[in-house]
């Protein structure tokens, strides 16, 4: 536990599934209450600044950028970090290179490098489904819709293109075909995703490189990752970047991603349908996610 909040907060961050985001039986169907957006605009309108940090990417995670008063937006557990959310885009948000724009922050590896992984976990384990995140693309040795039903995603052979721009655009207008797999392009890959099945999970952590950390998202997922593309270290750079000492935040978390967050924080908050690990550690509990406990905890501020 932390609690070194000692007055009144100056930023509050949350994660969104499992904690912001009500259930569904489908993952494109989370989604935050019109109550929750309320009270977030009014916290926002009482001086709190707002952010949020999540492990998805711009496709699934915009939207909620777009309809929440944020100062700056967390993608993909870290990897990708948005200080003008207000006009920023898909295509924007999506490009390869961050030069030009000091409002966006990318913390990810080489393709080249994430295929030389990749290759090598498939000769270790092979028929292990996974693939590598880059520009909210997923280039896959599988079928991602049986996850993820709008998600855009190519089969890979797992080869780097060897065109130097990675000829992006036709990639992007493709429709996936297996018997036709197409090399991964050229640029800074976000993350690698590994869906394990059965005793694929035995022997899977000794086979990651050392220039990679590992988390698991919701028990399914697991995600390679640069060190440094974290919720914890980026939440260190959204403080740095909007005057907030990392003491006066609140962090609202539901999941083992979200651990190091919270504690960092001035108080980590858990909703009630947190991991127990999550509970184990946090400062606070608040009401579960599909009670809108972040908007009760923050309601409960504003009194």
């Amino acid at each position: 536990m932390t609690n070194t909040l000692t007055d009144k907060p100056q930023l509050l961050v949350a994660d969104l599934d499992g904690t912001l985001l009500h259930d569904a039986e489908v993952f494109e169907n989370r989604n935050i209450t019109q109550h929750s957006i309320d009270v977030i605009n009014r916290a926002h309108d009482a001086g709190y600044k707002f952010a949020v940090a999540t492990a998805r990417p711009v496709s699934t995670g915009l939207r909620f950028a777009q309809i929440l008063p944020v100062d700056a937006v967390i993608y993909l557990n870290g990897a990708l970090i948005d200080f003008d959310p207000a006009h920023s885009n898909f295509e924007t948000l999506t490009k390869d290179s961050t030069e030009g724009n000091p409002d966006l922050i990318k913390i990810g590896f080489s393709s080249k490098r994430a295929c030389e992984v990749c290759q090598q976990l498939l000769k270790h384990i092979p028929g292990l489904k996974l693939g590598i995140v880059m520009n909210d693309v997923r280039y896959t040795n599988f079928d991602v819709r049986q996850y993820w039903k709008t998600q855009s995603f190519q089969y890979t052979n797992f080869q780097v293109s060897t065109d130097a721009s990675g000829n992006e655009y036709s990639v992007r207008i493709l429709e996936p075909d297996a018997n036709h797999p197409i090399p991964v392009p050229q640029g800074t890959a976000d993350k690698i995703t590994i869906f394990p099945e059965g005793n694929q999970w035995d022997g899977l952590e000794s086979l990651i490189p050392d220039d990679f950390d590992v988390s698991i998202s919701e028990g399914v997922m697991w995600m390679l990752m640069n060190p440094n593309a974290n919720k914890q270290h980026a939440m260190n750079i959204v403080c740095e970047r909007l005057g907030v000492p990392l003491e006066q935040t609140v962090a609202f978390g539901d999941d083992l991603i979200d651990i190091d967050m919270m504690r960092a924080s001035g108080r980590g908050v858990a909703v009630s349908n947190a991991n127990p690990k999550v509970l184990a550690i946090a400062d606070e509990v608040c009401p579960a996610n599909n009670d809108d406990g972040v908007a009760q905890w923050i309601e409960s501020q504003l009194q």
